[in-house]
């Protein structure tokens, strides 16, 4: 299905700038938006928008109403890596990926749930992490925030089904892209190993992207979108010793480093 109206946070790079470019490329009008705006993508618009701001939200809001006259899919998909061992991490460094990274994604829902129930259509899509789902040692905070998302996806599918509103999160694992660039924190060790995954990934942005478009098509409440998330959330699920052990050694091993 092509022709519908599209807003993307954190579109400026990364995931967002390949979600943008594979929904322009089947026909969807949209709204990149970012901290800073972003260039504007062929036949579409881009905008200002900070997911912890409020004001943004509303004018984004504002401009999807006056200008589209409704939305189609909402993608929450701005947030930022971190976490660090409980002990190391300090609370600032939650506060700050909690605003992005949940509060972010609660702000968006909020308030185009008004509008996708006025229309009783559309698609809420949020950007979760296999750290939803899969919760290596050291990552705390990014774990709890990406599993709180999950909940919330979940939450927000059974409250806004009656209006025939889907809603769909999104649970990659590592993938090369820019993140790491905004990393912050104390624990250097973690960021050090999170930085390696990245880059040794062989799954791009756009492998995500397109993954991410068929579930959307296919009205998926969850997408596992490579190889790796698929295989992490099985061993979790069907041999719950065996990813024990398996977390518990990456947890020694980071340790070590440390």
């Amino acid at each position: 299905m092509s022709g519908r109206r599209v807003l993307v946070t954190g579109a400026a790079s990364g995931l967002g700038a390949a979600l943008v470019e594979a929904f322009v490329e089947r026909g969807d009008r949209v709204l990149a938006t970012d901290l800073e705006a972003p260039a504007a993508p062929p036949g579409g618009h881009a905008l200002r928008l900070d997911v912890t701001s409020a004001d943004d939200w509303a004018a984004a809001h504002a401009w999807v109403t006056e200008g589209w006259g409704g939305l189609d899919v909402l993608i929450n998909n701005a947030g930022v890596p971190g976490g660090g061992r409980i002990d190391v991490a300090d609370l600032d460094e939650w506060q700050w990926i909690t605003d992005i990274n949940l509060f972010g994604v609660v702000r968006g829902c909020r308030i185009f749930t008004p509008t996708f129930k006025a229309q009783r259509s559309g698609r809420i899509v949020n950007v979760a992490s296999l750290a939803g789902l899969v919760h290596p040692a050291g990552m705390a905070s990014y774990n709890a925030v990406k599993a709180a998302v999950v909940a919330l996806s979940e939450t927000l599918g059974h409250e806004l089904a009656a209006y025939d509103v889907g809603v769909t999160v999104v649970c990659p694992s590592y993938f090369r892209t820019n993140l790491m660039d905004n990393l912050q924190g104390r624990d250097t060790a973690l960021g050090a190993v999170m930085r390696h995954l990245v880059e040794e990934s062989p799954t791009t942005a756009a492998d995500i992207a397109t993954a991410v478009l068929a579930g959307i098509d296919a009205g998926d409440e969850i997408v596992l979108p490579d190889e790796s998330a698929r295989a992490a959330y099985a061993l979790k699920t069907h041999d719950r010793a065996s990813y024990d052990a398996l977390m518990r050694a990456q947890a020694a091993t980071l340790e070590e480093r440390a």
